[in-house]
């Protein structure tokens, strides 16, 4: 093997292969060369055979063409505000360097490395990846992801020495430049490497970026795999919007897949690598299947322990052996270096009229005029302060995307350029509307809204506020407070929350906003697995999300309007005078009409705790009437697959007068109770709750349901000490005399909306504290 090319003179060695280098040897050979040559060497991972160019041979090679003093000249005075400067003085380096002499030491080092990477590879003249790897480019605080080169399908000898020269030029690109004046670093105290690896044929297969936390959250039970057809390229350029898989660390479970939008492919061609339409078949179908899923989880899982780091990983499968190879790895600088105890959200405080919805990037809030710009050539155009609005960003935007408010563009996902540079400068981002360059007009003022999971871009400038919380100062409150969740985007940004679990997770968010079809329908169809992988990934999301904590999922609630409305849903809805207390809740689940639906339901729950492992759902039956109609539920469940005899738990939910007149009863058949405060207030007083003739006498803290709940608590206890009861509700955090009274009375739990919980748990500290003392 060939160990050590070393050139005659004091530059040190100039070739070192993967075998030889780990990432002690970082400041030899760059950040991304010495994670490959770790992995290769101590990390159980495929990664394809290669070799450093180290940075003594970059160094050597600046030397020997006499480039420094010209650097540092046109360098001189620069000031990177001054856009069109940078890009001249820039462009002068670029090219000197691109055109400069290398050393016939060095070129011969070169070249024999790569005939003996050939001799390998049993094919002369193998097609390379040509990698930029800056000795400074992956330290924990200062990532320079993306600002230097790669070129791919690189093939021959002078093709590769001109494409190193490139590499060698790119660490002086525009936004290389800027990076590293605001960074204050300098300019000849990093050093360039360039890594010579064996081409995966991605291009007839599939690449793409993995995180092992959730980028925008920084939830870190999750490994997140983005991916597309052909190089990878055109991921990270956000020229399609790229499938999406969520792993979940502990159970190793798939909780989530996202088809993406993969209208095109780069591929290899005869002189250069060629854009590919990609069939119809293909653009509807993942990039990847469960297998190779499964497996780029374990491989990113590995890599995190090893470097006991989040980490951000590359990733190809190769179509002609269909195997998977990681092709690169650096360290995560956005989460990883983020205080975990405090708490940081943006609220938005005024409503506006949206104009576009995309994929949001992070969490935050931003505001100001739009400047709509088609080409970087026009960033002298850009004024700092200004919302940048663009088809989709690439390297050369950096320079002006790090004085945006915010970041909108047409195109592009989630490990898109434009939401890599944004999370890294905690810019708010909306990626992939569509059409946000014809919509938003130049110089109009808008709101980019991040903060609820989703994406949005409002007119006008809109007020907002930013809450910052030490989790660590909460009360610990023997009470406790649990959240409300339907919406399975937002809950990683929850998962932080100083929370007891999920009190009510609703399933009907999920059949509305990502089925959109009645169950009846979909089965009559034949797309019933369409329900349940659907749904189970919904409520998996959730349950992953406050994993070991409870997560109460409540049965499908929607009354026979709400079915009718969804897509075929009206020819199984019968039409009632009052659907509010017609045929909803726990009646439907064994009745003819709709118990091919319900197992439908429970086959998804049964997917969650089974397959998934998220044995933390506890499953709970709405408006349930009758001890009878209770089992009779419970015996459908059974016969489709949920069974206490696998550890499943069951609640009711008490929101009707007979389920506490009969608690005793109830009590026997359920593990738990949770008080619909809402219900059992509109049966327990006769008001329609929808009525707005009637809604001042509507209030929670009625005597009389006052009354029931008490019975409620007193009663169930009174069966088992150990059955829970909570209420799901805001009348708890709105009403400090109320909290203090469910306290009062051993309430169990108490389950409000997020925007609430933090001051729900202030409250009862409060209460509890001051029932202490009496």
């Amino acid at each position: 093997m060939v160990r050590h090319l070393l050139s005659k003179n004091m530059t040190g060695k100039f070739i070192l292969w993967f075998e030889e280098i780990g990432k002690e040897d970082t400041p030899i050979v760059g950040g991304k060369c010495a994670s490959l040559g770790e992995m290769n060497n101590k990390v159980n991972v495929p990664v394809l055979p290669g070799f450093a160019i180290t940075a003594d041979a970059y160094r050597h090679f600046i030397e020997y063409a006499g480039l420094k003093s010209f650097v540092r000249n046109t360098l001189s005075g620069l000031d990177t505000h001054n856009m069109r400067g940078l890009a001249r003085r820039g462009k002068l380096i670029r090219k000197k360097i691109s055109s400069a002499p290398m050393s016939p030491e060095l070129k011969s080092a070169i070249f024999s490395a790569y005939k003996h990477l050939g001799e390998k590879l049993h094919h002369r003249n193998p097609y390379v990846a040509v990698r930029s790897s800056a000795t400074a480019e992956d330290l924990p605080d200062a990532s320079f992801a993306g600002q230097q080169e790669t070129y791919l399908n690189v093939r021959g000898e002078k093709a590769l020495i001109r494409n190193v020269k490139k590499c060698f030029a790119s660490l002086f690109t525009n936004r290389a430049i800027s990076y590293r004046v605001d960074k204050g670093f300098d300019h000849f105290k990093i050093g360039l490497s360039v890594g010579i690896q064996k081409m995966g044929r991605s291009d007839i297969g599939a690449a793409g970026v993995i995180f092992t936390l959730d980028p925008d959250t920084g939830f870190d039970k999750v490994v997140v795999i983005n991916g597309s057809y052909g190089l990878g390229e055109y991921v990270v350029q956000g020229k399609v919007i790229p499938d999406e898989f969520v792993v979940f660390k502990p159970t190793m479970a798939i909780i989530e897949k996202k088809l993406g939008y993969k209208r095109v492919k780069l591929v290899r061609g005869k002189f250069r690598n060629v854009e590919r339409r990609v069939s119809e078949h293909d653009i509807n179908r993942f990039c990847l299947d469960t297998h190779h899923i499964l497996e780029l989880a374990r491989h990113s899982i590995i890599i995190e322990k090893h470097y006991k780091k989040p980490m951000d990983i590359e990733w190809v499968l190769d179509g002609e052996t269909n195997k998977l190879y990681i092709v690169q790895a650096r360290p995560e600088t956005v989460h990883s270096v983020s205080n975990k105890n405090m708490l940081k959200e943006y609220v938005l405080k005024d409503k506006g009229k949206v104009l576009l919805k995309g994929m949001a990037v992070g969490t935050r809030i931003g505001a100001g005029p739009a400047n709509v710009l088609r080409s970087a050539k026009a960033i002298n155009k850009f004024r700092k302060g200004d919302v940048l609005v663009t088809d989709m960003t690439d390297p050369d935007w950096e320079p002006i995307m790090k004085i945006a408010s915010a970041i909108v563009t047409n195109k592009g996902g989630r490990t898109a350029h434009a939401a890599i540079v944004s999370r890294e400068l905690g810019i708010p981002c909306v990626v992939g509307t569509g059409d946000a360059t014809s919509v938003i007009r130049p110089g109009q003022k808008v709101t980019v809204d991040c903060s609820t999971g989703e994406g949005r871009v409002y007119s006008g400038v809109l007020r907002f506020h930013v809450l910052e919380r030490d989790i660590t100062k909460f009360p610990k409150t023997r009470t406790e407070i649990m959240v409300n969740v339907g919406e399975p985007d937002e809950v990683f940004s929850l998962a932080k929350l100083p929370v007891a679990g999920v009190g009510l997770a609703r399933e009907e968010f999920i059949i509305s906003s990502y089925i959109g079809a009645h169950p009846l329908h979909l089965i009559e169809i034949h797309e019933a697995e369409k329900y349940i992988n659907t749904l189970a990934m919904g409520i998996g999301k959730i349950a992953a999300a406050f994993y070991p904590r409870p997560v109460i999922v409540r049965l499908s609630d929607f009354k026979t309007n709400e079915y009718a409305s969804l897509k075929g849903g009206a020819k199984f809805e019968p039409k009632e005078e009052n659907p509010m207390i017609g045929w909803r809740g726990a009646s439907r689940y064994y009745d003819p009409g709709f118990v091919e639906a319900f197992e439908l339901e429970c086959k998804a729950l049964k997917v969650v705790r089974n397959d998934m492992g998220l044995e933390n759902v506890i499953v709970m039956v709405p408006f349930c009437r009758t001890v009878e109609e209770g089992k009779k539920v419970l015996a459908e469940c059974e016969r489709f697959g949920l069974s206490r005899k696998s550890g499943c738990k069951f609640y009711v939910m008490a929101e009707i007068p007979s389920n506490i007149i009969l608690a005793h009863e109830f009590s026997k058949i359920f593990d738990g109770f949770s008080i619909g405060s809402n219900d059992l207030t509109q049966l327990t007083l006769g008001i329609d709750r929808d009525s707005e003739k009637l809604s001042k006498i509507f209030d929670e803290r009625n005597a009389a349901v006052k009354i029931l709940i008490s019975d409620l608590i007193r009663k169930a206890h009174a069966h088992n000490p150990r059955r829970k009861v909570g209420i799901c509700g805001q009348a708890p955090s709105d009403y400090p005399e109320f909290c203090e009274f469910l306290v009062k009375e051993g309430i169990d739990s108490i389950s409000v909306n997020p925007d609430v919980a933090i001051k729900t748990i202030m409250l009862v500290g409060d209460v509890e504290k001051k029932l202490r003392r009496k």
